[in-house]
């Protein structure tokens, strides 16, 4: 195991790949990129007739700096399980390999994060038949290429689908690969992804000021709670899981009343903070202390990409997400509709605060589109389409209005990017249910200790929220230092924005 401070998943692959080629030049054997069917790794062509050569290199390098290596089988095309380059076990098939994966292990500096073999580098060995080389399994673009002629320089975002063009910063650099890998393919996303979120730090003085001096009437216990206000550091951990497992997010946006993030770099591209008054059409309707109401402005942040992810601060990417998980290649973005229903009937005064945005965002929708809505969305960041809230907001410019100007959460909201805004797009024609591993966790919840430890074990959701709606302040110690602990260790390497 290595240990390396500031480990990401696609500085893990890259070392990997770095060192593979450095062996592969030490003894003069031309290679080149392929694009294969892994997100996690890279795969590098070599030509069958260097193969001895070629496991020499990889013999001696791997004795000196021991490594793991697996083994494709030609016929089938399954890997061995991964061994260490120092037990014999691991060698015996390479000389009838279809391809030999190779990677060095790697942790952060505290040990809480390891990267292992899924982010080792690959070595097929391709076959020469006439004037082509032939491919040993298949890959995404072609079986075979031309055995004549150079390589030429591939952008990174080719060889995985982690990585976009439209990052401030990558891991990942240009490969050089063939011509024939260089196509647009039409399960390429080819535009930009941003994220939004929505901060309030509810122990800034100046902030509980403002927000004691606000005139509203708050219709329920929930509207108001101060658990709903808490910043417990969450933000600065969703901008690290940014970072880590989801590299090809283009620009962060984090919207907030005009407080910034005492951690949070603001001289780095890549992140923005914006105020309430940047994006409010009516000043009148400032200060606000209702979610709903910020979220009804998002889409007129300036220079906000047309697709983006929408973040509650208590969200977080699990693993590594490609970012067709949010939307399709053609641009459709994609929701997660929740296992609950939404109440039957008008809004009655017993109704939760999203109960009862739900249910105004049914009656518009169903007025409009004559179709009903039954459930909520799962609390996973939300895709969405800036043009689709730009048109729902002229569609409905009362309701719309009326909820921009709830100062506390009221009764006649909309929940505009949890579900209205999403539900407009599906039944537009920009939006499609989908679904994926996710956890949501209640901190209030006697065995918070458990569930947040096998989260921490497991590392196999894609996404998860901490939601805290309910916590009373005898909880809030307790949860902080349990939550400290574990964001520690989930994310524990600092992302560019940090100071």
């Amino acid at each position: 195991m290595y240990l390396e401070p500031g480990l990401t998943p696609l500085g893990a692959r890259e070392a990997n790949r770095s060192a593979v080629v450095d062996l592969l030049t030490s003894v003069g054997v031309a290679h080149f990129a392929v694009r294969g069917t892994s997100d996690h790794g890279t795969v590098l062509a070599v030509s069958e007739e260097d193969r001895e050569t070629v496991l020499g290199a990889l013999f001696r390098g791997l004795g000196q700096y021991a490594g793991h290596l697996s083994v494709i089988a030609p016929e089938t095309g399954f890997s061995t399980t991964p061994r260490s380059s120092r037990d014999p076990k691991a060698w015996r098939q390479v000389r009838t390999a279809a391809a030999v994966q190779v990677s060095w292990h790697r942790a952060d500096v505290g040990r809480h994060l390891t990267l292992g073999h899924e982010y080792g580098c690959a070595i097929e060995f391709w076959r020469r038949h006439g004037t082509r080389l032939v491919a040993p399994r298949a890959n995404r673009v072609t079986w075979t290429v031309s055995g004549e002629g150079g390589n030429v320089l591939g952008a990174a975002r080719l060889f995985s689908r982690f990585v976009s063009d439209y990052t401030p910063r990558c891991d990942a650099p240009p490969l050089a690969t063939r011509p024939e890998f260089l196509v647009k393919c039409v399960e390429d996303i080819a535009f930009p992804v941003d994220a939004v979120y929505t901060w309030v730090d509810g122990d800034d003085p100046a902030w509980k000021q403002r927000k004691a001096s606000a005139k509203g009437e708050v219709y329920h216990a929930e509207s108001a709670s101060d658990a709903r206000f808490i910043s417990r550091d969450e933000l600065r951990y969703s901008v690290r899981s940014l970072h880590m497992f989801a590299p090809w997010i283009a620009n962060v946006y984090i919207v907030t009343d005009d407080q910034v993030p005492a951690w949070l770099r603001e001289d780095v591209p890549g992140v923005r903070v914006v105020s309430h008054r940047e994006i409010f059409r009516n000043g009148a309707d400032l200060p606000t202390f209702n979610s709903h109401s910020i979220e009804s402005q998002l889409h007129h942040i300036k220079g906000l990409s047309e697709h983006f992810l929408y973040f509650n601060d208590d969200m977080f990417i699990g693993r590594l997400v490609a970012p067709h998980a949010f939307f399709t290649p053609n641009g459709t973005a994609r929701y997660f509709p929740s296992r609950n229903r939404i109440p039957q009937g008008p809004v009655v005064e017993t109704d939760t605060p999203v109960d009862a945005a739900c249910k105004n965002n049914r009656a518009l929708l169903h007025e409009r589109f004559g179709r009903v809505i039954t459930q909520p969305m799962e609390h996973i960041p939300y895709a969405l389409r800036r043009s689709a809230m730009e048109e729902a907001e002229r569609d409905f410019p009362q309701a719309w209005a009326r909820t921009a100007a709830s100062r506390f959460r009221a009764m006649t909201d909309l929940s505009t990017t949890s579900s209205f805004g999403l539900y407009y797009a599906a039944l537009t024609g920009r939006a499609q249910p989908g679904s994926m591993p996710f956890t949501y966790l209640q901190l209030a919840v006697p065995d918070l200790a458990d569930r947040l430890q096998r989260l921490l074990d497991g590392r196999d959701q894609d996404s998860f929220c901490l939601n805290d709606a309910f916590s009373t302040p005898e909880d809030i110690e307790a949860q902080q230092e349990l939550l400290d602990g574990f964001l520690d260790a989930y994310f524990p390497v600092p992302s560019p924005y940090e100071r």
